[in-house]
Formats: C-alpha cells, sequence, structure tokens
C-alpha cells in the first residue's frame, strides 16, 4: 500500500461541488424503492428539522436533501462510518482503491481490527460494497461474519463521497437507540422512520424470526415514539411490515398505504415473489 501520509483533505465548500450526493452503502433493506411514494408524500410539506433514527444507507436522507437533518443510527460502526465521509473522504478513497475485490482480500480486511477511525470506516465501507447481499451481521462476540459476496463490480465513487462529505456538513450524526431523538422534536419536524425488519416470514414465523433484530416489544415502544412525534404536532413517515400484528400496533387513525415489491434479500439467484408492506403516516 502507498503511505498515506501525503494524503491531504481541503477544505471544500458546498458551494465548490454540483451537490449530487447518493447513497454510498449498500443496505439490506434499504428503501430506494419507496423513494418515489415519499417524494409524493412531501412534495408539498413545509416542514422545519428532519430526523432518522434507522439511518442504515440513508436513502430517503439523500433523496428528501432535507436542509437541516439529525441522523442516528445503533449501529456504532455505520455512525463512525458517516463521519470519516464526512471528515475525511480523501483518505477513505486512498484505502478504498488500494483494496482489491478477490475472496482472498475479502477476508482477509475482515479479520482486520484495525486501530484508527478513518481505516475502519474504510473497512467498513469495502465490506460493505464486496460483501453478500449488504447485509450487516456479527456474531456473538461482535465480530462481522458476512461471508464474501462474489460481486463484479467494485467501484469507488470519489467524486460521490465529496458531494457526501458536503451535504453532511449541515447534519447531526449520532450513535445510540431511536429514541435519542425525542428531546430535540418540535412542531411541523419531519421523522422518517424504518426499523429494521424482514419480510420474508410474514405468513411464517414473522414474528419468532424478527425477535433477535427488532422485537414487537421494539415495535411498541416505536408506537409510543410516534405518539411522542404527533403530540408535538410534528410529522412522521413510517415503513413496517404487513402483518396484522403491525397494523394493530400503529393503527393511530392516520394514512396506511400498502406497497407490493420483489423481495431481494435471497441473492442474485433467488426466486422474486412479491411482497407487501405498509406506509403509517399522519401527512394528509
Amino acid at each position: 500500500m502507498n503511505d498515506i501520509s501525503n494524503v491531504k483533505e481541503n477544505d471544500i465548500s458546498p458551494t465548490d461541488l454540483q451537490i449530487d450526493a447518493k447513497p454510498f452503502l449498500r443496505w439490506a433493506g434499504g428503501k430506494q424503492w419507496f423513494i418515489m411514494e415519499i417524494l409524493n408524500l412531501t412534495k408539498n410539506l413545509e416542514y422545519n428539522n428532519y430526523y432518522e433514527p434507522f439511518l442504515g444507507g440513508g436513502s430517503i436522507f439523500f433523496a428528501l436533501k432535507p436542509k437541516k437533518a439529525f441522523l442516528s443510527d445503533l449501529n456504532f460502526e455505520l455512525i463512525e462510518t458517516y463521519k470519516m465521509v464526512r471528515w475525511a473522504p480523501k483518505k477513505l478513497t486512498f484505502y478504498l482503491k488500494n483494496y482489491s475485490n478477490t475472496e482472498e482480500e475479502y477476508y482477509k480486511i475482515r479479520e482486520k481490527q484495525p486501530k484508527s477511525n478513518v481505516e475502519r470506516a474504510a473497512r467498513f465501507i469495502y465490506l460493505n460494497k464486496t460483501s453478500y447481499n449488504g447485509v450487516y451481521r456479527v456474531n456473538r462476540n461482535g465480530d462481522y461474519n458476512v461471508p464474501y459476496g462474489f460481486r463484479k463490480k467494485y467501484n469507488i465513487d470519489e467524486t460521490n463521497f465529496l458531494n457526501v462529505r458536503s451535504v453532511l456538513r449541515k447534519v447531526k450524526l449520532t450513535h445510540g437507540d431511536f429514541t435519542c431523538i425525542e428531546k430535540n422534536i418540535v412542531k411541523n419536524d419531519l421523522v422518517f422512520l424504518d426499523p429494521p425488519y424482514t419480510v420474508s416470514h410474514n405468513d411464517n414465523g414473522f414474528i419468532e424470526y424478527n425477535k433477535k433484530l427488532f422485537s414487537l416489544d421494539d415495535q411498541k415502544r416505536l408506537s409510543e415514539l410516534i405518539d411522542f412525534i404527533k403530540s408535538k404536532e410534528a410529522y412522521y413517515i413510517m415503513t413496517n411490515a404487513a402483518h396484522d400484528e403491525i397494523k394493530k400496533i400503529f393503527n393511530k387513525g392516520d394514512r396506511i398505504i400498502e406497497l407490493k415489491r420483489s423481495c431481494t434479500i435471497g441473492g442474485l439467484n433467488s426466486k422474486r415473489e412479491k411482497i407487501t408492506e405498509y406506509i403509517f403516516t399522519n401527512i394528509n
């Protein structure tokens, strides 16, 4: 690997770039397919601050381009990576361009435990881009254990990293439980909620399968957060599984929209079945 000490981070103003920032991570359960529906919901909405406490790949944030945003996630490595894209995109690019998309390199990088935050973020992005289906999973010891994905493309878009950097300059990034946003929400804010869940077991063990991912108790805590958001006269949009228990928990007299899509979690060769998901919102 070349010497990173010569890599300098220039002070780039948002006006120096044509800002067209896009998600830089692949994220299982991401909401790219929801974007047009969300844009239609919010096209006439005037809101103040934007909150997204289940950040993941951030596709809705990048699509909405809010003026002021508070982004958070329970995944510490994810939030650290966003922070490093904001502060050191060129150094990240340096590391990423020195990695190769091979099975041998993948497991070598996966076993590493970098000490610097920039190298940890580079490792996170590299594993995300080359792993199986953008899944983030750790074992009981907290070690990332997703297998190599055998993906043909491994593209490092330095221009997008710089654009993301500019967009993230006006963002507050926080690591924590989704309830961490409560203390800041005021009237006319907008909260987008995308709790982790898998819908491939809607009719066969949905509750049991999601117990460790995001349990029914977590869903009920999320319902309480929505009650709090509404008490502040703020707006919310939530995506969730189209399951009877979910509808029961979140049926608050607000709009419920059903959307169908193809399931893509199974990988390139899996059968693409149509599944239904809900959007809950108090936007009329």
